[in-house]
């Protein structure tokens, strides 16, 4: 099922975009992702417009929609998705942390990856206390022994 602030999060991005700015912004980022073309503005400003016309109220909202944005690999979906969990931070719990890895691991490149650890991992980290502060922590220490990039680039973020 798509969401309503999905379809129009993604139409309004397609509309914004620019061929020559896709095709500039491919060569220079790459990651084997698409890419509309729209620019940083024009993402967080329809996401901005998207939560007026969809309000997100619950932690449930926030996270599927920016799981859905997500699940397409097209860069200016994958940063409205971090967008979406900049703007509601404070619904995230530790559990989210899974989801995060998850997103982390499949970011392919560096332009996604420092917001999501910067403005969205971080954070949420800085607020979680007790257990779920050292549960937390053993999971971003792990990060840096991993094979994989990404998560040892974001556990030299945090």
């Amino acid at each position: 099922m798509t969401l309503p602030a999905a379809e129009f999060i993604d139409s309004t991005l397609r509309a914004e975009g620019s061929e020559a700015r896709a095709e500039a912004d491919a060569e220079r980022i790459g990651g084997g992702l698409r890419f509309y073309g729209a620019s940083v503005g024009a993402v967080r400003g329809t996401v901005r417009d998207a939560d007026r016309r969809h309000p997100i109220s619950t932690h449930d909202e926030a996270t599927a929609l920016a799981a859905e944005l997500w699940s397409v690999p097209v860069y200016e979906r994958r940063f409205a998705a971090i967008v979406v969990l900049q703007r509601h931070a404070a619904m995230l719990v530790g559990n989210d942390l899974t989801r995060l890895e998850q997103f982390l691991r499949d970011a392919r490149v560096r332009e996604l990856v420092d917001p999501l650890v910067g403005d969205v991992v971080r954070p949420l980290l800085e607020r979680l206390q007790g257990p779920e502060a050292s549960r937390a922590r053993r999971i971003t220490d792990r990060w840096a022994s991993e094979a994989d990039p990404h998560l040892r680039w974001a556990a030299s973020l945090l």
